[in-house]
């Protein structure tokens, strides 16, 4: 997907004017979705995303401490094109406090996963994900 994507972002230029050969229907771009991860709470706390849709998550961290987007079942159910912002094992992403990252996938099949920060899922730092 990266080369893809890549393709797509080559901006044409003619005439003085430079334009992004993207049209509505382009389903290569990838949807931006963010989630933030504060102390405690994820927000949104529910994501749906449809299958063979590519998206981009981008991973916000705005607490004080360290979070993870733990979501392991989900993680390996996508194509994901960032593979190495997971950690050893492949089931959450890591972020420090002020920390960014995104997650660029494409959800193959349809379902239901469970969401949490794997250090505060006592403190009620969960939530779900869906693929329609």
């Amino acid at each position: 997907m990266r080369g893809s994507l890549m393709a797509l972002l080559a901006l044409h230029c003619g005439a003085g004017v430079c334009t992004l050969p993207v049209t509505v229907a382009d389903r290569s771009v990838p949807e931006d979705v963010t989630v933030v991860l504060s102390d405690y709470r994820f927000s949104p706390d529910h994501l749906v995303f449809r299958r063979g849709v590519p998206y981009r998550v981008l991973l916000v961290n705005r607490g004080k401490e360290l979070h993870e987007f733990t979501a392991p079942a989900f993680l390996q159910a996508i194509t994901l094109d960032t593979p190495e912002i997971l950690v050893p094992g492949g089931g959450e992403v890591v972020l420090g406090p002020g920390e960014r990252k995104a997650l660029l996938f494409i959800a193959a099949a349809a379902g239901r996963y469970p969401l949490s920060c794997a250090d505060h899922d006592w403190a009620g730092m969960t939530g779900d994900i869906a693929v329609e």
